[in-house]
């Protein structure tokens, strides 16, 4: 493909976010982009790796929506290649509903999974709170934000959403671990509920019990990323009955 096979208007206005559809379903790929562009995005689509990365190339995007079951090369491994491109947040969509096929999804690096079939507004919903996640303007002023910061040999990048070790590596973060490592820097020596960290990662509380195993969850996918070991974690510690604290001093630049 020489360009997106769909685009709105180039006399669209320029603030209008731009969302990329891949998928190989041509039924698929006009509907959510109708339903999309009628919801105020800007919509390109592409059906294979090949067409989203020449979309990539030509136009800035602001956020993918890339299924599972491709032809040629697979949905995780391109959301792993755009992951190590670049920063654009990834929705993944599929057929397939096994929580695996989800946990590995979201560990290559997408932000956040969709099964179909699926009602056009759960998609715009998760796709608004990952825009919300991801683009949220700073409550303080941008000058006066910090712009990364550093804790135990590892440095957060709060503009470019990058973690790397003390060598310089980078550790590919998905948006809620992204989202969940800001948080606890941000206010580190405080104990944080299990509440807070869900909501914090875009996941809605469910009901007793289950909330809880669930920020369990995203801590152990964490910890795993910092090589802090959950029996003897020193870095984000365990407080029984209350939740979790990043106990290190944080120098922010």
């Amino acid at each position: 493909m020489t360009a997106p096979d769909r685009a709105s208007s180039a006399s669209a206005p320029r603030f209008r976010q731009t969302l990329l559809i891949v998928d190989d379903d041509v039924e698929i790929r006009t509907l959510l982009a109708e339903q999309l562009e009628t919801a105020g995005y800007t919509v390109l689509t592409a059906s294979d790796g090949a067409e989203m990365f020449s979309a990539l190339n030509n136009a800035r995007v602001d956020l993918i929506i890339l299924d599972l079951n491709l032809p040629g090369e697979d949905g995780l491994s391109l959301c792993r290649e755009s992951r190590s491109r670049g920063n654009t947040p990834v929705i993944m969509l599929t057929a397939r509903g096994e929580a695996i096929d989800r946990v590995i999804g979201l560990e290559v690096g997408a932000d956040d999974y969709v099964t179909k079939p699926f009602e056009p507004r759960e998609l715009l919903a998760r796709v608004r709170s990952v825009m919300r996640r991801t683009y949220l303007a700073p409550t303080a002023p941008e000058a006066l934000a910090p712009k990364r910061a550093s804790f135990r040999g590892w440095t957060l990048d709060f503009e470019n959403r990058r973690l790397t070790d003390a060598k310089g590596r980078v550790v590919m973060l998905s948006g809620g671990e992204f989202s969940l490592l800001k948080f606890l820097v941000e206010h580190p020596n405080e104990v944080l509920a299990r509440e807070q960290l869900l909501t914090v990662t875009g996941q809605p509380l469910a009901p007793e019990g289950s909330s809880g195993q669930r920020a369990d969850l995203q801590i152990s996918r964490l910890r795993n990323k910092l090589n802090d070991n959950a029996r003897s974690a020193e870095l984000i510690m365990t407080i029984r009955g209350q939740g979790y604290v990043l106990a290190t001093p944080v120098v922010y630049e």
